[in-house]
């Protein structure tokens, strides 16, 4: 009997610990979406000469993500680690060149990627906030 009350004890004092266990930061949405529009308005700022970024703007929302990244449990180094491993840069990529190829954006034509800038400042779009036209 005392076996069983000592197994039952452990599992239960071990389940917070389990609940507690943080996910990726790429499955925060309200950390990985701010993000990705961050990359995308900085790739269609690279690419478009008549469109700017929003520079402070941009850099207000990276630091409100850190802080609510820290909010959620997360350390600098964890953070740090997400920001810089290769494997989520490319994936990032990958995603936002999806999203720039289903808008009809082409990397051979920079003019695609100022129509699709002004379309996103148009609608003041997470992205669109990011950009301004010159």
């Amino acid at each position: 009997m005392r076996a069983v009350i000592a197994i039952a004890l452990s599992t239960v004092v071990a389940l917070p610990a389990a609940a507690l266990a943080k996910p990726s930061l790429r499955e925060v949405q309200e950390i990985e979406d701010p993000l990705f529009a961050v990359a995308v308005a900085k790739e269609v700022a690279d690419h478009c000469d008549r469109i700017a970024p929003r520079y402070l703007k941009g850099l207000g929302e990276l630091r409100r993500l850190k802080a609510r990244a820290n909010e959620l449990g997360y350390s600098d180094a964890e953070i740090r680690a997400y920001i810089d491993s290769d494997v989520e840069k490319a994936r990032m990529r990958a995603k936002g060149e999806k999203l720039l190829a289903q808008n009809g954006v082409d990397y051979g034509q920079p003019e695609t990627f100022c129509a699709y800038g002004r379309a996103e400042i148009e609608k003041n779009s997470a992205i669109g906030v990011l950009l301004r036209a010159k």
